[in-house]
């Protein structure tokens, strides 16, 4: 349930051509993000949100790798931080420390930050001047 609620905000935060490399800018409150669109096949997409302004010091930049399946109309994180894919659950004790249940957690997290870009973001609107809108 939580993965077919991730894909739906998900697909309203997409650049509006849905081609590999474009970008849309998603501002919430100070902070302004970029969800660029990573790789398209038939049944998948593989998207990155990334934090370009906002963040704290000590803390590294958001930067999350997710995957929509279209057949299935779900979207999960494949990748957090840069690191290595996500396992669906840990062993722990473990070397790294991750949680039992750590992917869900990031799907959680992913959730709650598509419902706030949905409900309180900006998209930064990229209009070209040469073709009348402005």
């Amino acid at each position: 349930m939580l993965c077919e609620h991730n894909y739906l905000r998900a697909l309203k935060l997409l650049p509006s051509e849905r081609k590999e490399g474009n970008t849309r800018q998603v501002q919430l409150a100070s902070n302004q993000f970029v969800i660029k669109v990573d790789g398209c096949a038939r049944y998948t997409m593989d998207i990155s949100i990334t934090q370009l302004t906002g963040m704290l010091k000590g803390f590294t930049p958001l930067f999350l790798t997710v995957r929509l399946y279209h057949d299935a109309k779900v979207a999960e994180i494949i990748h957090h931080d840069y690191y290595q894919r996500i396992k669906p659950s840990y062993g722990y004790p473990n070397p790294q420390m991750h949680q039992k249940d750590e992917k869900y957690q990031l799907n959680a997290f992913l959730y709650d930050w598509l419902v706030a870009c949905v409900e309180s973001g900006r998209a930064v609107l990229n209009w070209d001047i040469n073709d009348g809108l402005v």
